[in-house]
């Protein structure tokens, strides 16, 4: 059980945790499985992607070390307009997440650890005028592996000044979970997301929320 007395600093996953992930890939995804009679289609479309992250992560690690991180984002920027797919000045905020970190600011220091880029990041917090409650922003340019690795929440603990055991991780999906119990911090799982709770309990989570919303009242 999290203990809240010992708690300095609470970091954030960004997609399906602060942001409103776009589903379109899922929705596209589970249209193909359809197409084969796929039984659950959804659910196996929302469990392909989940089970595609951890490698994928492991992907964009060796692209970076490769140094080919910019060219196939621009690429991969290039597809998504030409799909009609979002971009990054169409991020939505979580129901609930602004009000929730406004509570928390000044009372703990905040981060956020994400494999998304430090653009995307970026363009998002200061997009809904968050920028400034964050003293940290660790990106997949921050360190050499990604989550479920902990480098990233150490390395989120280390710029915040705080002993990683007196930080919270916070995310939607087990990789999140994972990479906090293996740097040793506290690990909140939230259901507002892709991750679902026998996933996360099951991954270690010390406590899970319906919705992010609700971490104000918890700390």
């Amino acid at each position: 059980m999290l203990d809240k007395n010992v708690v300095e600093a609470v970091l954030f996953d960004l997609d399906g945790t602060l942001m409103d992930t776009d589903d379109q890939a899922v929705e596209a995804l589970a249209r193909g499985l359809q197409r084969l009679h796929w039984p659950c289609a959804h659910r196996a479309a929302r469990r392909l992607i989940m089970a595609f992250e951890t490698p994928g992560n492991a992907l964009m690690t060796l692209v970076d070390a490769l140094g080919l991180d910019a060219p196939l984002a621009t690429f991969t920027d290039l597809l998504r307009r030409r799909r009609g797919l979002r971009t990054r000045a169409d991020f939505r905020i979580v129901t609930g997440a602004k009000e929730m970190l406004t509570a928390l600011n000044g009372r703990y220091r905040l981060a956020v650890v994400t494999t998304r880029s430090l653009s995307d990041a970026e363009a998002f917090l200061t997009h809904y005028g968050l920028r400034d409650l964050f003293g940290a922003l660790v990106t997949r340019e921050s360190t050499g592996r990604l989550k479920p690795h902990p480098a990233p929440i150490r390395y989120a603990a280390l710029s915040l000044g705080v002993p990683v055991e007196r930080c919270v991780m916070v995310g939607d999906t087990p990789v999140d979970v994972r990479a906090a119990r293996r740097a040793g911090a506290w690990a909140v799982g939230v259901l507002c997301g892709f991750g679902e709770r026998e996933e996360l309990e099951q991954a270690g989570a010390h406590v899970i929320l319906e919705h992010v919303s609700e971490l104000a009242s918890l700390l």
